[in-house]
């Protein structure tokens, strides 16, 4: 009798502990499953990206691996650099402006290289003359290949006097490097080593 109760006991004893690995198991497995969901969920709000139209209207907008976009945001840093620096107008606030906001997206290459210009009396010419300035991108290519990326423009640049205007051929080089992004510099690329490697008449129109 006493061995039938011990025989009982002891598969009672069995069955609770396996009740309780089965019961510890199922709580691994929903905690487990929980976590991955949680990641999962995480992992797609990652992909989304709210923007706000003049701080009323919220729309929704996917967003993409942010290396697919850096070709395409490299070639607008640097033609947005030329943008602004080879686009000059007859009055000296607008000139230190638009260098202002082009000394943003580059390093002292580019001041030095206006302050070579300065020194010769380019921009006085420009404003004494009533000149206008301006530059059209033909095409930036970037080599990805290697870090710093290596990069050249061609552009036709256009000096607009009161009796004709003056088709140039202008060609730079530069390297990009990598940098933070704010509201002056978007694209987060900084220009180095600016210099321009040809810069000659094309022709000459009267007006």
């Amino acid at each position: 009798m006493e061995f039938k109760t011990l025989r009982n006991i002891e598969n009672s004893f069995r069955q609770i502990r396996l009740y309780a690995i089965v019961f510890a198991v199922l709580c691994i497995g929903v905690v487990g499953y929980a976590v991955w969901q949680s990641y999962h969920f995480a992992e797609q709000q990652r992909q989304k990206i709210y923007v706000l139209d003049n701080g009323k209207s919220l729309m929704l907008a996917l967003s993409q691996d942010a290396s697919i976009n850096r070709p395409v945001e490299a070639r607008e840093h640097v033609r947005r650099f030329h943008e602004l620096f080879f686009t000059l107008a007859p009055d000296k606030n607008a000139i230190e402006n638009n260098m202002k906001r082009a000394f943003n997206l580059a390093d002292k290459s580019a001041f030095d290289y206006y302050k070579d210009l300065s020194e010769k009396g380019y921009y006085n010419r420009i404003i004494s003359g009533n000149v206008q300035q301006r530059i059209e991108v033909d095409s930036v290519v970037c080599n990805f290949d290697t870090y710093p990326y290596a990069v050249r423009t061609y552009a036709k640049q256009f000096i607009i006097r009161s009796s004709n205007v003056t088709r140039r051929n202008l060609v730079t080089s530069c390297f990009l490097v990598n940098s933070v992004r704010s509201d002056n510099n978007p694209q987060g690329f900084n220009i180095e080593k600016f210099a321009v490697t040809e810069n000659r008449d094309i022709e000459v129109i009267d007006r």
